[in-house]
């Protein structure tokens, strides 16, 4: 099993490529939770992403030969930017394999880093399997993402920047996905300081760990459905697991609304940018998903920065609605010259910010001289959603409310 040892020899190989990264305080979410919460920013990590690490470590072991027959590994996007970047530092020629269905800007970045990359399959599973099939085929080295323990040793090196700028630590929240980045750091900080509580995150829609534990062995899922795709895998490693059963004290799910929230509250509160799987610790932290004391030194790892604009899009609207920010309502009118003015005249007496109007006399639910009409509204919260709804039904209207 991965030792201490193992990170410590890490450390001085993964300094060649990779940033200390800061360890900021938050007043604001410290505020918000009671907590006294510091935020482990690896969202400024080179490539966006801690995956630098481990990939560092892994080639930089590669005897002469492997590195001559190049790397092969299976990515979402942010291992695939790491083994890119690292690989072309130290010469070797890498091929990556992700999803077909990958954020664009991830499939982007990683060929900028001088990989070769292969789309293929649904998810990061069948990705690997096409890749292992391409180590097979072209005698490459598979760098995998996190079942390796040269690639855990590589990210436990973050628990070290931590403990160093930050001694006083009480509990460390990280993201998981198939385990490495939790079994290496769980490793670093047991070793250290065993009195340090580590707790887990996953998305609901990606809980393989989650229940493994509860099962007693590892369990694979059908299929994986979380705005979080860095953490988006379907069943933890084998090696990570039994880190993870030995070495973790806690593991605990949140949902995709609470990831989208708390990535809203970071790029609005926080002033920068995280992924979904950066925002899973804070959103468990934030949402209670463990017991934690007032006062309490915690620290979430903020694990990469890596959104495609478009899911960042989605994430920041679901984060509006959650927050009642966001409003989208329907309701029927008389299909005559003045209906939609007195809507309006209710709307923007409440204050609320009409976004789009939408017109439509062709729906088979509404009468022949009526019109239905949505509107998307920016509100100032849940109890301004509220006041608003109660004014328009006041006024004899059926409102449904669409998101």
């Amino acid at each position: 099993m991965l030792e201490l040892d193992d990170v410590l020899e890490a450390l001085p190989r993964v300094r060649e490529t990779s940033r200390h990264t800061p360890i900021e305080y938050s007043h604001t979410f410290s505020d918000m939770t009671g907590a006294d919460v510091h935020l482990k920013m690896e969202n400024f990590q080179r490539t966006g992403s801690f995956k630098i690490r481990g990939a560092t470590n892994r080639i930089m072991t590669l005897s002469d030969d492997e590195k001559a027959a190049g790397v092969v590994t299976a990515s979402a996007g942010n291992h695939a930017q790491g083994v890119a970047l690292a690989a072309t530092r130290s010469g070797v020629d890498a091929k990556i394999v992700m999803p077909e269905y990958a954020p664009i800007s991830k499939i982007k970045a990683t060929q900028s880093y001088g990989a070769e990359v292969v789309l293929h399959g649904a998810d990061y599973d069948e990705a690997a399997r096409k890749a292992h099939e391409l180590e097979e085929e072209e005698g490459r080295t598979y760098v995998h993402a996190f079942d390796d323990p040269y690639v855990m040793a590589g990210q436990g090196t973050i628990a070290l920047e931590i403990l160093e700028d930050l001694p006083e630590v009480e509990t460390i929240v990280i993201p998981i996905g198939g385990g490495g980045l939790i079994a290496g750091m769980a490793t670093a900080i047991k070793a250290k300081n065993p009195d340090i509580r580590v707790v887990g995150v996953q998305a609901e829609g990606a809980s393989s760990t989650a229940q493994s534990l509860q099962k007693g062995q590892r369990f694979e899922l059908d299929h994986v459905d979380t705005i979080a795709d860095g953490i988006a895998v379907r069943e933890p490693g084998s090696q990570t697991f039994e880190v993870i059963r030995e070495r973790v004290d806690e593991v605990v799910t949140v949902s995709d609304p609470e990831i989208a929230m708390a990535l809203t509250y970071v790029l609005e509160r926080g002033k920068t940018l995280v992924e979904g799987a950066g925002a899973a610790p804070l959103a468990a932290i934030l949402f209670n998903k463990f017991d934690y004391d007032d006062g309490e030194v915690v620290v979430p790892a903020m694990c990469g920065g890596n959104i495609d604009l478009n899911m960042l899009t989605t994430v920041i609207m679901r984060g509006l609605v959650a927050t009642g920010r966001y409003v989208k309502i329907r309701t029927v009118l008389r299909d005559r010259p003045g209906s939609l003015e007195t809507l309006l005249h209710i709307i923007a007496k409440k204050k609320a910010n009409i976004y789009a109007i939408q017109h439509d006399r062709t729906s088979r639910q509404i009468g022949m001289a009526d019109t239905e009409v949505e509107v998307d509204l920016e509100t100032r919260g849940h109890d301004h959603v509220e006041e608003l709804l109660e004014a328009i039904r006041d006024e004899g209207y059926e409102v449904e409310v669409l998101v």
